[in-house]
C-alpha cells in the first residue's frame, strides 16, 4: 500500500487483476480511486473526520479560560492573527502532504530521508497522548454515568465527604460592633451574641466544595502523590475498557467505519452546545458570566502583554492539531485532485467558531452559579480538569433536572474526546499500513484491535490511585515543547531544503495552478512568518519551562526524571535517524548529507496516472530498494 504503487499499466481508479494479495481490505472498496490504498467514501467524511480530530476537549475547557484570562474579547485579535499566521498554513501544508503522497507521517518523508526521524517523533508523542486522552474519556464515562441517578452525588456533602466539605463558604472570624468598640471575633460568638459582621471583614474557612471533594475521593481515589500509586480503581479501569471497545468498533474497518461513527461523534456535540447555551442564556447571573467572557470586562490594554500573544500562538497550534502526525495521516485517504486548500480553511475556521461559541455555553452556567453562591464570577472560573470535573458539574448540580443537564454535559466531553481518539489511532494504523502493507491488507481487523488492547493495558497506571498525576506527567512533558520541535523541523525542512517553490508546484498539481498574488500570503508565511513564530514559542516554552505540579503536589525527582525520559525517547530518533541515512548513503560525508537531502526516487504522487511528466522518473517502489526506515529496512525488503 503505502510503501508500493500501482503498476504503469493500471489506470487510476481501476481495479485490475493485478493485486497484492488475494485477501479483500475492508479498508478499499471498488470505487475507489487509489483501490490499494482505499480512499474516504466522500468528502463529508473526511471533513467531519478532520473537524473531530481538530475540535477537541480544549475547544471546552482551555480557550474559554484562556479568553477570560487574557483580556477577553480582546484576546479575538491576537487569537485570530495566530491562526492566520501560525495554525492555517501549517495545517494547509500538512493536509498537502499528506494528500499529494497519500501516505502516513513517517513514509511520507521520502519527501526529505534525512528528516524521516520527525514522524516517528510525531507517531510516538501521539502514541503516550492518546494513551491518556483515553482515560479523561473514561473520566467523562464514569460521570455520564453517575448522571443517572435522581440526585447527582456531588451536589452535596454525602457519607464519602470530610470536615472540610461545605455547599456554602463559611466564615471563620470577623469584626463587629459591640457597645460602640469595633471588635474582632470568631463567628461562633458573633453569631451567639447576635451580632452583625461588617461588610469586608469576614475571613473564611478553608472549605472544599462537594464537586472537588467528590472528584478527588470517589473518582480518582486520588493518593498524596506519584510515590503512593495505590490500586487500579476498578471502576475507571472498566470505563476505560469501555472507551477501548468504542474505540475498536468505530475503527474496525478504518476510514470506511470511523468516516460514518463521525457524522454523530463530530456533529451532535454542536447540538449539545446550542441546548447548554439556551439554557445558560435563561439563568439568572448568565449575562454576568458572559460579560466576564467577552462582554464590558474585556481589557484591550492586556495585548501589550507578551503573554497574550504567545498564549494565542499556543492554542492556535494545540487546538489545530497540527504536527501530531493525525492532519497527514487523514489527508492520505484523500482523492488527488481534492482541494485541500479549501478544506484547510474549513476545518481550521469551524474549530475556531466552535472555540468561541463553547465560551458562551460554559460562562453563561459559570455565571449563574457565582450568582447562586453569591461569589465572583473569577472565583468559579477554572480551565482544564477542574473546570470539566469540579466547577461545571457544579454548577450543573444547582440547576433544575440536574441530571439530565450533567448527562449532555459528560456526553458531548465524551463524542469531543472520541472522535480526536478515532484520528489519533487512525494514526498510528496508517503508519503500520504504509510499512507493512500485504500484513495489514490481511489483517487490519486484528491488527486494530491488537493496537487498542496494548494502549488499555498500557494505561492501567493512569487509572490507579495515582493515575491522575501520570496522565499530568504526559500531558506536561510529550503535549509540550516535543511537539514544536517537530513542527519546526517539519517546516523548515519543507520550505527551505526541499524547496518551498517546488512544494507549490506539488500542490498544483492537485488543485490546478494559481496566480502569484494568490500565492504570495503563503510564501510569506512558509518562508519567513510561521518559523519565526513557531521558534518564538518553542524557545519561550524552553525558558519558561517549570517541573510539573497538580494543584499544590509536587512531583518527585524520579518522576520528573521520568517525564525527561519520555520525550527523549521521542526526539532522540530525529537525530538517530538521520545519522543512519547519512551512514547508509554513499560517497563522502558532504555527498552523503546532500543525497539524504534530496527525495528518495520513489518520492511522488502514489499512482503513475496522477505523475505527470515532473515525476515520470519515479521508480516502482516494488524494485527500488529505498530504506523507509533504516531499522526495519530489512523485514520490509526481503517480503518483495
Amino acid at each position: 500500500m503505502g510503501m508500493l504503487s500501482l503498476p504503469g499499466c493500471l489506470s487510476c481508479g481501476k481495479k485490475k487483476d493485478f493485486s497484492l494479495s488475494s485477501e479483500k481490505d475492508a479498508h478499499a472498496s471498488g470505487s475507489d480511486e487509489n483501490s490499494e490504498r482505499g480512499n474516504w467514501s466522500n468528502k463529508g467524511d473526511y471533513l467531519l473526520s478532520m473537524v473531530g480530530y481538530a475540535v477537541g476537549l480544549g475547544n471546552v475547557w482551555r480557550f474559554p479560560y484562556l479568553t477570560y484570562q487574557n483580556g477577553g474579547g480582546a484576546f479575538l485579535i491576537p487569537y485570530t492573527l495566530m491562526l492566520a499566521l501560525a495554525g492555517l498554513p501549517l495545517f494547509f501544508m500538512e493536509c498537502s502532504l499528506g494528500q499529494f503522497a497519500s501516505l502516513g507521517p513517517i513514509s511520507v518523508w521520502r519527501i526529505l530521508p534525512l528528516f524521516q526521524g520527525v514522524g516517528i517523533t510525531m507517531v510516538i508523542i501521539s502514541t503516550f497522548v492518546t494513551i491518556y486522552y483515553n482515560v479523561i474519556i473514561a473520566y467523562a464515562l464514569y460521570y455520564l454515568f453517575a448522571s443517572f441517578q435522581k440526585v447527582l452525588p456531588w451536589s452535596d456533602c454525602f457519607s464519602w465527604a470530610d470536615e472540610f466539605c461545605s455547599k456554602t463558604r463559611l466564615v471563620s472570624d470577623c469584626n463587629a460592633t459591640l457597645d460602640g468598640e469595633i471588635i474582632h471575633a470568631n463567628y461562633s460568638f458573633i453569631t451567639s451574641n447576635n451580632l452583625t459582621c461588617i461588610n469586608g471583614t469576614m475571613n473564611y474557612k478553608p472549605v472544599q466544595f462537594p464537586s472537588e471533594q467528590y472528584w478527588n475521593k470517589v473518582t480518582l481515589q486520588r493518593s498524596s502523590g506519584l510515590d503512593e500509586t495505590g490500586h487500579i480503581v476498578w471502576y475507571l479501569a472498566l470505563c476505560l475498557l469501555l472507551s477501548w471497545m468504542i474505540v475498536g468498533a468505530a475503527l474496525f474497518k478504518g476510514i470506511k467505519s470511523s468516516g460514518k461513527v463521525v457524522y454523530f461523534t463530530a456533529l451532535f456535540p454542536y447540538v449539545i452546545l446550542l441546548i447548554l447555551l439556551v439554557r445558560g442564556a435563561t439563568l439568572e447571573g448568565a449575562l454576568d458570566g458572559i460579560e466576564y467572557y467577552i462582554g464590558r470586562q474585556s481589557n484591550i490594554t492586556k495585548l501589550m502583554e507578551a503573554e497574550v500573544w504567545k498564549d494565542a500562538a499556543t492554542q492556535i497550534f494545540y487546538s489545530l492539531s497540527v504536527a501530531w502526525g493525525g492532519l497527514v495521516a487523514l489527508s492520505s485517504y484523500n482523492k488527488f485532485h481534492n482541494n485541500c486548500y479549501s478544506d484547510a480553511i474549513f476545518v481550521c475556521v469551524t474549530n475556531c467558531v466552535t472555540s468561541i461559541f463553547a465560551g458562551f455555553a460554559i460562562f453563561s452556567i459559570l455565571g449563574h452559579m457565582a450568582f447562586v453562591s453569591e461569589r465572583p464570577v473569577s472565583e468559579v472560573v477554572d480551565s482544564g480538569f477542574d473546570l470539566a470535573f469540579v466547577a461545571y458539574p457544579e454548577a450543573l448540580s444547582k440547576l433544575p433536572v440536574s441530571p439530565l443537564w450533567s448527562f449532555l454535559f459528560f456526553f458531548m466531553l465524551l463524542l469531543l474526546g472520541l472522535d480526536s481518539q478515532f484520528a489519533t489511532i487512525e494514526t498510528l494504523t496508517t503508519t503500520i499500513q504504509d510499512l507493512y502493507p500485504k500484513v495489514m491488507k490481511k489483517l487490519r481487523i486484528p491488527i486494530t484491535l491488537g493496537v487498542c488492547i496494548l494502549l488499555f493495558f498500557l494505561g492501567l497506571i493512569c487509572v490507579t490511585q495515582a493515575g491522575i498525576y501520570w496522565v499530568n506527567l504526559i500531558d506536561h512533558f510529550c503535549a509540550g515543547w516535543g511537539i514544536l520541535i517537530a513542527a519546526v523541523l517539519e517546516i523548515i525542512g519543507i520550505v527551505y531544503i526541499y524547496g518551498g517553490n517546488r512544494f507549490i508546484e506539488d500542490i498544483e498539481m492537485m488543485i490546478g495552478k494559481k496566480s502569484r498574488l494568490f500565492w504570495l500570503w503563503w510564501r510569506m508565511c512558509w518562508f519567513f512568518i510561521t518559523p519565526v513564530l513557531l521558534m518564538a514559542i518553542l524557545v519561550w516554552s524552553l525558558v519558561t519551562f517549570s517541573t510539573p505540579t497538580y494543584g499544590s503536589v509536587l512531583y518527585p525527582a524520579w518522576g520528573t526524571a521520568v517525564g525527561w525520559c519520555m520525550i527523549i525517547f521521542c526526539v532522540i530518533w530525529i537525530p538517530i535517524i538521520a545519522i543512519l541515512k547519512i551512514v547508509k548513503a554513499e560517497g563522502n560525508l558532504c555527498q552523503r548529507i546532500v543525497s539524504c537531502c534530496r527525495p528518495a526516487a520513489n518520492w511522488g504522487p502514489y499512482l503513475q496516472c496522477h505523475r505527470g511528466e515532473r515525476y515520470s522518473h519515479v521508480v516502482d517502489p516494488k524494485k527500488e530498494k529505498e530504506h523507509e526506515i533504516p531499522t526495519v529496512s530489512g523485514f520490509v525488503y526481503t517480503q518483495h
